[in-house]
């Protein structure tokens, strides 16, 4: 069922409006706060596998290489993240592709820093699915018409996501009843029947998997071919008045990116630091791709998509919000 765009957008307006009088660290020439010739940074994070980089990074010492200490906070999803960054609580932050234009699009001062995540684009081992419990009448994204699909942020990317894969199987997505629950608390409601399916990503697509589950649709992969999922962003004011800083994040965090890549069991391991899944499940979760650029085509497609489902104010200005 379509659902009229409200929450996401005016929160992040009113943390927006608020950074706009803000006197703290989102504008202060140091950057945050500085000890030693090191500045400590907070960054706004989703504790799922999509971060292994940022945490790899800093054990690697990648940050600490650029005098840059890391303070990293768990948060729901990239909507709450966007406006802790905007309002000066983060100066970084990690969020999917969808919420940045959506508060782009609506005059919120974001810009995208460094790459975040990819989909691996191949249907059946990407990171994240439609799941039903193994006995569920659901065959095909079409069979969840009229049925209650979970997603961690509703009007946002993985509500595109399935709403495009209900389409390509010949669907009709409005006629799904979508419901907003966290990544960790799905694969619960799934068990219980709670919810009829969920669009989940790593780590908890391979515990819904380790409970009986079984994916429907690889739903980003039906978005679009290698599809550029999350980046890493801060405000356009921090950035205006800490350029040093966001350039040596910008370096540490590609070099985080590119040894990620280079060693996934490193990367695979790092998530045990910031959640508690376990080592026989943890053995099973797909990894996404961690490139280095984004691929602007596939963005374009979610642009398209979100802005046939309402979900921007106005046309998102990919050339202002992208690196």
């Amino acid at each position: 069922m379509r659902r009229l765009l409200a929450g996401v957008t005016s929160g992040v307006l009113l943390l927006a409006a608020a950074a706009c009088g803000s006197s703290d660290d989102s504008g202060s020439t140091g950057g945050g706060s500085r000890s030693a010739g090191v500045t400590t940074v907070k960054v706004g994070v989703i504790p799922i596998v999509d971060v292994a980089p940022l945490y790899l990074g800093q054990e690697k010492g990648f940050f600490s290489e650029r005098g840059l200490k890391l303070s990293l906070t768990a948060a729901q999803g990239g909507a709450a993240i966007v406006p802790g960054v905007v309002s000066g609580q983060f100066q970084f932050g990690f969020s999917n592709v969808t919420s940045l234009m959506i508060a782009q699009a609506a005059d919120v001062p974001v810009k995208a820093v460094a790459n975040g995540i990819a989909s691996t684009g191949e249907q059946g081992a990407d990171f994240g699915a439609i799941t039903v419990k193994g006995d569920s009448p659901v065959k095909t994204a079409k069979d969840l018409e009229g049925r209650k699909v979970a997603v961690n942020t509703l009007k946002n990317i993985n509500e595109t996501a399935v709403r495009a894969a209900v389409a390509k199987a010949g669907g009709d997505p409005d006629e799904v009843d979508f419901v907003e629950l966290a990544f960790d608390q799905m694969p619960a409601a799934l068990d219980s029947g709670q919810i009829d399916a969920a669009m989940v990503v790593e780590p908890a697509l391979a515990t819904v998997k380790s409970q009986g589950a079984r994916e429907v649709t690889s739903a980003l992969v039906d978005v679009a071919d290698d599809l550029t999922v999350a980046l890493y962003f801060t405000s356009a004011r921090y950035a205006e008045k800490n350029p040093d800083v966001v350039k040596r994040f910008q370096e540490a965090t590609a070099e985080s990116l590119a040894y990620a890549d280079a060693h996934p069991e490193e990367a695979r391991e790092a998530v045990t630091s910031y959640t508690k899944i376990p080592a026989e499940v943890l053995a099973e979760v797909t990894l996404p791709k961690w490139p280095a650029e984004p691929n602007r085509a596939s963005i374009e497609e979610l642009a398209r998509l979100g802005t046939a489902d309402g979900l921007f104010r106005a046309e998102p200005d990919l050339d202002a919000l992208l690196p």
